[in-house]
């Protein structure tokens, strides 16, 4: 019984990864060819090599959504903002009556003073208001050099983009199916890490201060996926993280994929991803892994066991047939579960 489930989950696993594989090879391609475009039109914005091997630009968030990080090119000598300041102006050029929100958590503004270097395209007003470079204002130009980058390219019947939205998102057809892609531009910081990101919490014994400075100088990103603030984002790290999580010799990695795997399967079914990196790291030091043995292979598919039968118990008999995790509330349950047992 535990052979046959632990086999069918991987099995799953490999599926799974043959088929992104394929989807990213053919994406890879289409983003290589729009990005060398709106380079070609726009000095500001980077093009994406193509990559026989990992590409950090694209992150996998579900089977069929991808994230594109689009390097924004001329900013460099990145230094934390030195003094706050109120904010009163609007995307439409009109002083507000009361001061814009600050960013809270990890948002932040960025100033074109906060670089050493900064070329004159980024002090335009197409992008720049009041000395800020401006996120919304980014991507519009941004999703105009993706328009036209499209027609030229002549792939109008293979990439469609979606309009209802402020981020520019993009669905792309392969011959595994559609993928919606996300493509945000990124300021890159090498080298330095954000005072807002305190991590690792205090008095944690994973990971080492040795693994914990090497992570930190990979440095993060400022994503432009808002109004007026910048996210931050740390997807080098993460996947330096996650490529370091099993150096004891526990099998994390295979846990949380298996965990993805019955999510998408089963727990939540759909193209939103519930399962992130995020709840690796949230997860207990190797040492207590070790400890209370949570990694085990039998621990493992204990779980995994328990979660199908509880989720079969709690669904009305008229679904059992159909699609039996229609009404399940997936993404609480998950959450709950993953950081319990990792």
């Amino acid at each position: 019984m535990e052979g046959d489930l632990e086999d069918c989950l991987l099995n799953k696993v490999d599926l799974r990864r043959q088929w992104i594989s394929q989807m990213v090879e053919e994406v890879q391609k289409v983003v290589h060819h729009l990005t060398t475009e709106i380079s070609y039109q726009d000095f500001r914005f980077q093009a994406i090599p193509y990559c026989d091997t990992y590409n950090e630009n694209i992150k996998v968030l579900a089977p069929t959504q991808f994230l594109i990080t689009v390097p924004m090119r001329g900013l460099a000598g990145y230094r934390e903002a030195r003094q706050q300041r109120w904010r009163f102006y609007s995307l439409k050029g009109t002083r507000l009556p009361c001061p814009l929100q600050d960013p809270e958590g990890l948002q932040q503004w960025l100033g074109v003073e906060q670089f050493l270097k900064s070329p004159g395209q980024w002090h335009e007003a197409d992008v720049n208001i009041e000395g800020d470079i401006v996120p919304a204002k980014v991507l519009q130009v941004f999703r105009k050099l993706v328009e036209n980058a499209i027609e030229t390219c002549h792939l109008s019947d293979r990439v469609h983009i979606l309009m209802d939205h402020l981020v520019v998102r993009v669905v792309v057809e392969t011959s595994a199916g559609q993928v919606e892609l996300q493509l945000t531009p990124a300021v890159d910081i090498p080298t330095s890490w954000s005072k807002k990101a305190q991590w690792p919490s205090c008095l944690k014994r994973w990971p080492s201060p040795e693994t914990v400075q090497c992570i930190k100088s990979f440095g993060f990103s400022l994503l432009a996926c808002s109004s007026y603030h910048w996210q931050l984002s740390f997807l080098r790290a993460e996947q330096v993280l996650l490529e370091q999580l099993d150096e004891d010799g526990g099998c994390r990695r295979k846990c949380f994929q298996a965990l993805r795997q019955m999510k998408e399967d089963v727990w939540c079914p759909g193209t939103r991803p519930v399962i992130t990196s995020y709840h690796l790291q949230e997860g207990p030091g190797s040492s207590r892994c070790r400890a209370q043995q949570w990694c085990s292979k039998a621990r493992m598919l204990t779980h995994a066991a328990e979660g199908r039968a509880h989720i079969r118990a709690s669904q009305p008999p008229s679904t059992a047939s159909g699609d039996p995790e229609r009404h399940c509330d997936g993404r609480l349950f998950q959450l709950r579960w993953s950081r319990s047992r990792l």
